[in-house]
């Protein structure tokens, strides 16, 4: 029987406790190459763009530029997901680790033992990885002529316990009964990439996935009256789950199989999605679900990367204090 990949050597090329023993310079050495890959790692302006900087760390010790053009101050993090940040970059780099280690999900709770911190200062964090994370499948489209997609949607968050007493419990698959929570729908290219987002319908979905499924593509689907719509512009095969689970080629498994791991994590690990956030979640179990084969060295340094290349977040900048402050950074 083949070793699965996470039971390997190869899946292992970092760990925690490599991470703990940087000191602050190797840490800042590992952002600022991942920055500025360009320049390996020499500092770029952020305000001009002029590529000749130096340091001017502050009394404090902490690592600040100078440009020698316009001769204004910026630090690793400016203009980047990070920025602002108050915790050493060794805490980041050992938050980002700590995230690809897992591999259903990480929980906020967990996350702020293990680094030390509040459990708002790692929830925010958190958020900030997925956001990095997300980044990736931005403007992502899938298929092509010859290519097979699944789709399918799947209930997430808003679980309601029943009742005690039979007579009192109720049928949540009516819409009266439901609490208005939303549905995360899967667009996975067999053998490829995973696209999710979250609607409040299936019917919802249907011009996320004309404008990210290209024409020519072979969509494979349940018997949901809500995909009848794509018969138009797609060649569609169904399956109904009531007879099988595949038949004729025709079935949704890689998609079901990919809600499997995302409720897992969400009862094993986060055991609950607030439905506001439930695109992030879905994100980030895609973003988990395509780099399953990578080793967690790669998936450290990928999500560092797309965290430095991304803007400040208009969602988790000042999630906490949302003061004036915040409302204007949102607004610009």
């Amino acid at each position: 029987m083949a070793q699965h990949f996470l039971q390997s050597a190869a899946a292992r090329s970092l760990s925690i406790a490599t991470v703990l023993r940087l000191s602050d310079r190797d840490a800042e050495a590992v952002f600022a190459e991942l920055r500025w890959p360009e320049t390996k790692g020499n500092a770029v302006c952020v305000h001009c763009g002029c590529p000749t900087c130096y340091e001017a760390r502050r009394p404090s010790g902490a690592l600040r530029y100078r440009c020698k053009a316009c001769r204004k101050d910026f630090s690793l993090t400016s203009g980047t997901l990070f920025a602002f940040h108050k915790l050493p970059l060794q805490t980041y780099l050992a938050a980002v680790a700590i995230f690809c280690n897992e591999v259903k999900g990480k929980s906020a709770l967990a996350l702020s033992r293990d680094l030390g911190v509040q459990y708002k200062t790692a929830w925010v964090l958190a958020h900030k990885i997925r956001e990095a994370v997300s980044t990736a499948l931005h403007g992502a489209r899938l298929g092509g002529e010859g290519a097979e997609v699944e789709i399918d949607g799947g209930y997430f968050g808003g679980y309601v316990k029943p009742a005690n007493h039979k007579e009192n419990r109720r049928d949540r698959r009516l819409a009266r009964n439901q609490n208005g929570k939303r549905k995360c729908v899967v667009v996975r290219q067999r053998d490829g990439r995973t696209l999710p987002n979250a609607f409040p319908s299936e019917a919802a979905a249907l011009s996320f996935i004309k404008h990210r499924v290209a024409k020519g593509t072979a969509l494979f689907a349940d018997d949901s009256s809500a995909w009848n719509a794509l018969h138009a512009a797609y060649e569609v095969k169904r399956i109904n789950h009531q007879l099988a689970y595949s038949m004729d080629s025709a079935s949704t498994n890689e998609a079901e199989g990919f809600f499997s791991r995302m409720r897992r994590g969400e009862i094993g690990h986060h055991h609950h999605f607030a439905g506001a956030y439930l695109a992030r979640y879905a994100q980030e179990s895609a973003w988990r679900e395509d780099q399953r084969r990578e080793c967690n060295g790669t998936q450290v340094r990928q999500v560092i990367g797309l965290a430095m290349q991304a803007r400040p977040s208009v969602d988790f900048c000042g999630y906490w204090q949302r003061g004036p402050s915040f409302q204007q950074r949102r607004r610009a």
